[in-house]
């Protein structure tokens, strides 16, 4: 699962190469500190690759021919069911006070084709102090090797309970947004960091670290004691700080913290649901209102990619 997260030169399509979708390997030597965090040496010989935007080693290689005919994502770190429901919730503390938060991430049973992958589609909603901020849809796929990738993310932003626009708006293949990794689907320790998502147009750059792994972390939803700690960060926007994310195996995100950064937010997952498959049918409905209005709304990205579409009612629920 994914809460919603939060540039470059590259030119469009750069990612996409006939190479295998696991992140290269660099020729500068990266080694695990006694915290996990990786650190990277470099010969002052050596130019900076552009393309890899995370730091060496990290260039996307991105390949639309290495996913399955339909989405199946089954990471044990990032499993997404359709009919599957998580909630989290926390708060974050800034210079203005204390917000409350509550964010819900469900599998719905829809698709959307995306530079000719089928990716399973995530509606994300996220409250702060009971009223609506964001209602999102995020786009993943799981290649042949178990990495799960985000293909793009469409998120409504909304002030006082009314809606305001999306100018967040990015597609993996247009306006050279690319398509990074979710999750890998072997992470290590020491490995160098990777591209989540890189969008240019809307300043959008995350990486992703291995930072820690076999944590115990308890939560509302009880105490997990194998857990996987990715560090996040936008190089672009250093005084934001850092996000951790905590992710338990066969269940997946379970807690957030931050790090640095004049916002501290932080969140626990308090619940997970199966949705029945009547209220799945529901979550459907309202799920494609949100792709259709997309096209009105963002008519220079949204609406150059392919409507949704229902693939499945059955969550397994009754």
């Amino acid at each position: 699962m994914a809460v919603s997260t939060v540039a470059s030169c590259a030119a469009p399509n750069a990612g996409q190469t006939p190479a295998t979708t696991t992140v290269a390997a660099s020729p500068s030597t990266s080694t695990a500190t006694p915290t996990g965090t990786s650190t990277t040496s470099e010969s002052p010989s050596e130019a900076a690759d552009p393309s890899e935007l995370c730091g060496p080693g990290s260039a996307i290689n991105f390949d639309n021919g290495a996913f399955p005919e339909a989405p199946v994502i089954d990471n044990k770190w990032f499993s997404l069911t359709p009919g599957t429901q998580y909630t989290t919730t926390g708060k974050v503390v800034s210079a203005e006070g204390t917000t409350e938060r509550t964010v819900t991430h469900t599998v719905t049973g829809l698709t959307k084709v995306i530079d000719g992958v089928k990716t399973q589609v995530l509606w994300d909603r996220d409250y702060a102090d009971g009223s609506l901020v964001e209602s999102e849809l995020a786009f993943f796929a799981q290649d042949n090797e178990g990495t799960v990738w985000l293909f793009g993310e469409y998120p409504e932003e909304f002030e006082n309970d009314k809606f305001i626009g999306a100018p967040n708006t990015f597609i993996h293949g247009i306006d050279e947004s690319q398509a990074g990794i979710a999750m890998q689907a072997d992470p290590k320790v020491g490995t160098p960091e990777y591209v989540q998502a890189h969008a240019p147009s809307v300043d959008f750059l995350d990486c992703g670290d291995v930072f820690q792994v076999n944590e115990r972390v308890c939560v509302p939803t009880g105490c997990y004691d194998d857990v996987l700690v990715i560090d996040e960060h936008n190089p672009l926007e250093p005084a934001v700080g850092h996000q951790r994310k905590f992710y338990s195996a066969g269940t997946g995100l379970v807690k957030v913290t931050a790090v640095g950064g004049a916002d501290q937010e932080t969140l626990d997952l308090s619940k997970v649901e199966k949705l029945t498959d009547a209220k799945l049918v529901e979550v459907n409905k309202e799920a494609l209102k949100l792709d259709q209005r997309g096209y009105e709304v963002s008519k220079e990205v949204y609406a150059k990619t392919a409507r949704a579409e229902v693939a499945t009612e059955t969550s397994g629920g009754k």
